[in-house]
């Protein structure tokens, strides 16, 4: 378990210093201080190698979103913030703002970005719901693929330089919550 800790560890800073392109078995080995069959017998391939590194990556900053999202008093300011959310910890988070870019290998642009992402986003409702048995679990059904889509386009397409948090809430508010089920 432990040269498995130490690949992820090295798969994140390779996509930390140079992105997605630069990771290879090779490179996360030779990062990680193993050999290139202690890497193959733990991930069968280097996608399965970043997809697990980057969910764990994931997983652990979703309870920071989630505290941020839990201040919502509504369904849609969840959604709103939530998105708000991401964005700010993905501008801040060194590996994270390597989806921001692009290229052949950012799983972002991925043709099964879709797939993998709305279960995350699934997840991270019901957890809310959980939480909050205040609000209709009705209220979010269907819901994952408008946000995952609004959030990713915010996330890919966003320019910082214009859209301040508050900013982003008045667009979210204005274009997406309109959209949504729920009030």
């Amino acid at each position: 378990m432990r040269s498995k800790q130490k690949i992820l560890d090295a798969t994140l800073g390779l996509i930390a210093e140079g992105g997605f392109e630069d990771v290879t078995i090779a490179a996360a080995a030779r990062a990680a201080g193993v050999t290139r069959q202690t890497v193959y017998s733990i991930f069968s391939t280097r996608e399965d190698m970043i997809s697990e590194a980057m969910v764990g990556l994931v997983v652990g900053f979703m309870g920071e979103i989630g505290e941020k999202a839990d201040r919502a008093e509504t369904a849609s300011d969840f959604v709103v913030e939530t998105i708000v959310a991401a964005r700010d910890l993905l501008r801040r988070q060194p590996v994270l703002n390597t989806l921001l870019r692009s290229g052949t290998a950012n799983p972002l642009f991925d043709p099964d970005v879709m797939d993998r992402a709305e279960p995350v986003v699934r997840q991270f409702l019901d957890g809310y719901i959980e939480r909050h048995p205040e609000f209709d679990p009705t209220q979010f059904d269907g819901v994952e693929a408008v946000f995952t889509r609004n959030a990713l386009s915010v996330i890919l397409f966003d320019d910082p330089t214009i859209h301040d948090d508050d900013g982003l809430r008045a667009y979210l508010r204005r274009w997406l919550v309109p959209l949504l089920t729920f009030s």
